[in-house]
């Protein structure tokens, strides 16, 4: 069976119009080549109706939050749309317990109720419904009738507000689902012991994306004009998984160098003694479409993020970009199998000393090791993945059909 003409609804924890590129968006856009994809947005609570009024993000939906039959968005792919429901109820405070969960069962009761409207106005039937990572809506997947149900986990559960209520919520939906896709062995490994049917597809990076920055005619992005070369970067999100010791470290170690941040920084973050260091600095967010030329400014490309219980369960979507851009890439030793993915193209470091010299080293770069490292970034591309993805699906779908 071909994964083929097939309707698939993916409700997602990550919102369409993020600021950066997200795994869950991503592989909606590429199934939507072949398919029809529903994209149900993350909902706005109550408290982002408010909070977030006069921004782009609202304005976007404001149209579509309380019209159910104005619900879908059309993106510029044919085939994907995306459901916008209306703000729900703010319950991440409340306490675990019952008034919780009765909590999160009125929520998912709101979104269901948009989500049939356009089922039924659509005709979609026979459709494949993929949780993408979007634990806090454990039992949706009940309230409607896919003829396969899938869990897709792209991180481990670690933050605070994640935690509170997301361990028991996660395993209620890794438990009921049909079938789970995991990125990172690890993730596989633990889920593996809730739910047999559990397999690991790793993430990979919009090559063709990065690529540009190998382009001579492609001007290196202003946010880096005033930083003197050689420019050592880093592009992603500034958060808790920054190792902020060894990173203080190597800034110390490298004086001669800078280090430009692009990303949004947690705002648990903003005031870290990291950031007092003279040879660091952070520009913000740059919007995904800039990335090649952000990357082109880089001399050389890090990833310095910690090694602790839940790193090996990380696989950064910004190391395969990376690699499609050309730059050398030095990292932390945070997930060993990673290793498996960049052969000896990526340097892995266990501490500071180690990342000083992999990056001294990186300077030096050659035609030779780059054409390596594109070599590697093009098995692991997006195009690699989805089709193994789309295959686990088709699988799936036929043995649930025939059972």
């Amino acid at each position: 069976m071909e994964l083929k003409n097939k309707h698939i609804i993916i409700f997602s924890q990550m919102q369409f119009d993020g600021r950066l590129e997200s795994t869950n968006y991503t592989m909606a856009k590429h199934l939507a080549k072949d398919n029809q994809v529903y994209y149900v947005d993350r909902p706005f609570t109550w408290k982002d109706y408010i909070k977030f009024k006069d921004t782009p993000e609202y304005r976007v939906r404001k149209p579509h939050f309380f019209s159910p039959g104005n619900s879908c968005i059309q993106t510029e792919i044919p085939n994907l749309k995306i459901i916008i429901s209306p703000p729900v109820p703010s319950i991440n405070m409340l306490p675990e317990g019952p008034l919780y969960r009765a909590a999160v069962k009125f929520n998912e009761k709101i979104v269901v109720k948009r989500l049939k409207k356009v089922i039924k106005s659509l005709n979609i039937q026979d459709y494949i419904y993929i949780n993408s990572y979007n634990y806090t809506y454990p039992n949706f997947h009940r309230l409607i009738k896919p003829v396969l149900t899938v869990y897709h986990c792209v991180d481990p559960l670690v933050e605070e507000y994640q935690i509170k209520h997301g361990l028991i919520s996660e395993d209620i939906v890794v438990k009921s689902v049909d079938l789970v896709i995991c990125t990172s062995k690890q993730l596989r490994d633990s889920k593996k012991k809730l739910n047999s049917n559990t397999f690991f597809i790793p993430n990979a990076a919009n090559i063709a994306h990065s690529q540009k920055a190998l382009d001579p005619m492609l001007p290196v992005a202003d946010v880096l004009s005033d930083i003197k070369k050689p420019v050592i970067g880093y592009f992603g999100n500034i958060e808790r998984r920054i190792d902020y010791d060894l990173l203080i470290k190597v800034l110390q170690q490298n004086p001669d160098k800078n280090f430009a941040f692009i990303g949004p920084i947690d705002i648990d973050y903003v005031e870290h003694v990291a950031f007092k260091e003279p040879n660091i600095f952070l520009k913000g967010a740059v919007p995904y479409n800039q990335m090649p030329s952000v990357l082109k400014g880089f001399d050389v490309a890090i990833i310095p993020f910690k090694k602790d219980e839940v790193s090996n369960a990380i696989f950064p979507l910004k190391l395969f970009e990376y690699l499609g851009s050309g730059r050398p890439v030095v990292s932390t030793d945070f997930n060993t199998d990673l290793n498996d993915f960049t052969g000896d193209t990526v340097t892995y470091c266990a501490n500071a000393t180690e990342f000083t010299a992999a990056i001294n080293k990186s300077l030096n770069d050659s035609p030779t090791l780059q054409q390596k490292r594109l070599s590697v970034a093009a098995e692991n591309t997006w195009e690699h993945r989805i089709k193994e993805i789309k295959n686990l699906l088709a699988l799936n779908l036929e043995s649930k059909l025939n059972n």
